[in-house]
């Protein structure tokens, strides 16, 4: 039997690339304040499109991914101009926020989702729903059916945050802006 070999755009020439590019660009994303959570590649058409995928504790804000998003390009641009090549051909540079539907992997992920309901894999593979309530280097706090409980990270699968339209507790004056709705507002 051959080996198989694996075309341009296949995972280990993608792996590579990919590996290539988070070498310059983490170094921009930490000087900027923020981690950096994924870099992929993807072929459209012709061209590459590059994803990048920032994160910080106070989340990401249009005008900073817009300030990242020139820093890296900036970055790409003089790497490539010192003679490193990163990407084959031409490529589209995208720097975004990660979603909600984001998985919750590690501590900082849990931290910056405190107030968040979450439903995750448990202990002896229970599915685990609950507010996070605190999030340490080595567990999260969960309130679970109004009790606070601890639960090591090594114990938890994969987070997922619950998108929640109103929580509960929520009254009529509770909405993004605060306050009571002013005539003509919405939200």
């Amino acid at each position: 039997m051959r080996p198989r070999r694996t075309g341009p755009a296949g995972p280990p020439r993608r792996a590579a690339l990919a590996d290539r590019l988070t070498s310059v660009i983490e170094p921009v994303t930490r000087r900027a304040g923020f981690d950096l959570e994924r870099v992929s590649t993807s072929r459209v058409g012709r061209r590459h499109s590059v994803q990048v995928v920032i994160d910080g504790d106070e989340g990401v804000g249009l005008d900073a991914i817009a300030e990242v998003s020139r820093a890296v390009s900036e970055a790409l641009d003089a790497a490539e101009e010192s003679g490193t090549l990163l990407v084959p051909g031409e490529y589209v540079l995208e720097v975004s926020s990660p979603g909600v539907d984001r998985p919750l992997t590690e501590p900082r992920h849990w931290r910056r989702n405190v107030g968040r309901l979450v439903t995750a894999p448990g202990p002896e593979g229970r599915s685990l729903t609950g507010r996070v309530v605190g999030a340490g280097t080595e567990a999260v706090v969960l309130e679970v059916e109004g009790s606070p409980r601890e639960v090591p990270y090594e114990q938890l699968g994969p987070g997922r945050v619950q998108v929640e339209l109103r929580r509960p507790e929520a009254g009529p004056d509770d909405h993004p802006g605060g306050g009571p709705l002013g005539e003509g507002e919405a939200w």
